[in-house]
């Protein structure tokens, strides 16, 4: 049997193994995806795979097995590369058939051809998505995912099998391929050429990918087409081989896949580019689609996926499936200690929020909302929060979001300055010269928590750009889906992102739920008051804070016809009462309140308990603002 090295460290050799066994059956593809899900459902196996998240990929071996947590940006074109291919050897006449897959090089032995003419070859497909990390992945996130990793990766994956080269030199070998050439000669059939005696573009099995290198749009020299700016991480060609229909553009997902940074992927399309003999109808791209799906494989690497999952969530502290048994188990232990929880993350954001106890009771329940249906184009479970009353330097809404960023997995804090609602990109929009979805700000990942700080909005003039961005926001709060922009039109991709907007007055932009801050407390140093609330929480306890929140936008959630009754009763009540003041609109953000609530305390129906709660927050809230109104004499 293979031990864990083969399987890790040399896949492809287990693919060959399966493929020289079941040749010509064609169920050899099906057997090598169950050999490795086996594989990884023991003992904590998907942590021995070194992930690219995590580990530079100098540091690891080419042709090994690896794992990416990632989200399509973009997806391209089908590609057709050669399932199974035959050599000959042209002195003995000695054919062997190859396999193709989760390969970009088809390779022979020495002293060998391909025959492009066998009757043994299969043409196959596979589709190329363009991926990167998580947009605004948490600092937390990713400490605890590299101490899980480094525990029980084994060394050998983190060992170069090759000379480790510079960004630089790597930069040197794109500009001066020869130098590769000479590096990789005889690597592949022998012969004067690096593939053997036929084109490079005939056996090369990678027809396109996506990359940004240098681009009109772009000022800086690599354009890793990262949605949020100053994002570090690889971008991916991810290769999927089956079910590809299933996944789209902005899911998260995790794969596990043959790691290709070979260099004379490089080589090839560098001699694409400069080739003038190619015939033009087998070379429609553009130069600039040909530079920007083509990156130097040091830079940008291929992933050949072997098994992808599309994640639930990317909370490492949870379980990445709860609907199995041990999961069920986890899920059930934190439940029942789950009250002394919410207790401590209310009194948390109550100081967090200088002493404010009901704006974190709102806080809570935004945390935990989530898009959980549509009808129609009604996003259903949406519960954007303006919490106006803010301080209007921006630092307190800035000391907010370092709190929300400790609590959540992914979070964005958007400035909403004249000058950053001016010239920044919000909407991903189609580059057809170069053929992909160049990102934008709201390209982002379901559930990551975006808190909007119009308090820095200053005096001046929106252009049409800043118009757009802002009627884009409104769209993404009321609707929950942005409009890529598609030159000759739009195109609607659906979303579910956690608002929270901070403001002086009432919000410009619209909200679900409106809640003044009231601080009960008025640190004389903000910064060190912020400070010394995070540090004295301990570490165990960020992290149930963390679990809960999570878990509890992942559970089901009922009204019984007989609670359905009495809420319609009570309702026609309170409309007798005070007709002018209770709307259907109230009715529909009471219920919220309420789904939240009883989601909040752990229970998954609701009860006339908690209906009579909501009741008594939204009353608490709505004279907060009537109060403030009269304060102020103008509506907030």
């Amino acid at each position: 049997m293979p031990c864990v090295g083969d399987w890790l460290n040399n896949p492809l050799s287990i693919v060959q193994g399966v493929f020289a066994q079941n040749v010509p059956n064609s169920d050899w593809e099906k057997k090598v995806t169950e050999y490795f899900k086996e594989k990884l459902k023991e003992n904590n196996a998907t942590n021995w795979v070194p992930s690219l998240n995590d580990v530079p990929v100098h540091y690891l071996k080419p042709n090994s097995l690896v794992k990416f947590r990632c989200m399509v940006q973009d997806m391209f074109d089908p590609e057709f590369y050669m399932g199974v291919y035959e050599t000959v050897d042209p002195n003995t006449n000695a054919r062997v058939l190859h396999f193709g897959k989760y390969r970009d090089v088809a390779e022979c032995g020495p002293q060998q051809e391909i025959d492009l003419n066998s009757s043994q070859t299969v043409t196959s497909e596979r589709q190329t998505f363009y991926c990167v990390p998580v947009p605004g992945e948490s600092a937390w996130f990713h400490a605890y995912i590299s101490a899980s990793q480094a525990r029980v990766s084994p060394s050998t994956s983190y060992t170069p099998s090759r000379h480790k080269r510079s960004y630089e030199e790597d930069e040197d070998m794109d500009l001066h391929p020869s130098k590769q050439k000479e590096q990789h000669m005889g690597k592949s059939c022998s012969g004067g050429d690096i593939h053997g005696c036929v084109e490079p573009k005939r056996l090369e099995t990678e027809a396109s990918a996506g990359h940004h290198l240098t681009s009109p749009n772009c000022s800086p020299p690599l354009d890793l087409n990262f949605p949020l700016p100053g994002e570090k991480g690889p971008a991916c060609l991810v290769k999927v081989y089956e079910s590809w229909e299933s996944f789209k553009v902005n899911d998260v997902l995790e794969v596990f896949g043959v790691l290709s940074v070979d260099p004379v992927l490089s080589i090839v399309n560098s001699e694409e580019r400069d080739s003038s003999t190619l015939d033009p109808m087998e070379c429609m791209d553009t130069a600039e689609e040909q530079r920007v799906h083509s990156p130097p494989a040091s830079l940008v690497p291929r992933i050949h996926v072997i098994l992808a999952q599309k994640l639930q969530h990317i909370n490492p502290l949870l379980p990445a499936c709860l609907n199995e048994e041990e999961s069920k188990t986890f899920v059930s232990n934190f439940m029942s200690e789950l009250s002394p929880v919410r207790a401590e993350l209310l009194g948390f954001l109550t100081h967090a929020l200088l002493g404010d106890s009901l704006a974190a009771e709102y806080l809570i329940l935004h945390l935990i909302s989530t898009v959980y249906a549509r009808r129609d184009v009604l996003p259903l479970g949406k519960f954007t929060v303006n919490l106006s009353g803010c301080p209007r330097n921006g630092i307190f809404t800035e000391h907010l979001y370092r709190i929300i960023q400790q609590l959540v997995p992914a979070s964005y804090h958007l400035r909403m300055t004249i000058e950053i609602m001016n010239h920044s990109r919000f909407i991903p929009r189609k580059d057809y010269t170069a053929n992909r979805l160049v990102s934008g700000l709201l390209q982002l990942a379901s559930n990551t928590s975006l808190v909007i700080d119009e308090t820095q909005l200053e005096q001046g003039q929106l252009d049409t750009a800043g118009v757009h961005n802002v009627t884009a926001l409104g769209n993404l709060i009321t609707w929950q889906k942005v409009d890529y922009d598609f030159n000759y039109h739009q195109m609607e991709f659906p979303c579910n992102i956690n608002v929270l907007i901070t403001s002086e007055g009432r919000s410009l932009l619209p909200s679900d739920c409106q809640v003044h801050l009231q601080p009960q407390i008025i640190p004389p140093n903000m910064e060190e008051y912020m400070s010394s609330l995070l540090t004295a929480v301990l570490p165990s306890v960020l992290n149930k804070f963390r679990i809960y929140l999570s878990l509890l936008r992942l559970l089901d959630y009922s009204i019984s016809d007989e609670v359905t009754k009495a809420v319609e009763e009570d309702f026609v009540e309170m409309r007798k009462n005070d007709p002018e003041s209770v709307t259907a609109d109230d009715l529909h953000k009471m219920l919220l309140v309420a789904r939240f609530l009883s989601l909040s305390a752990g229970q998954t129906t609701l009860s006339r308990e908690r209906w009579l709660r909501a009741k008594q927050l939204e009353a608490l809230r709505k004279a907060r603002l009537q109060q403030q109104k009269c304060v102020n004499g103008n509506e907030l």
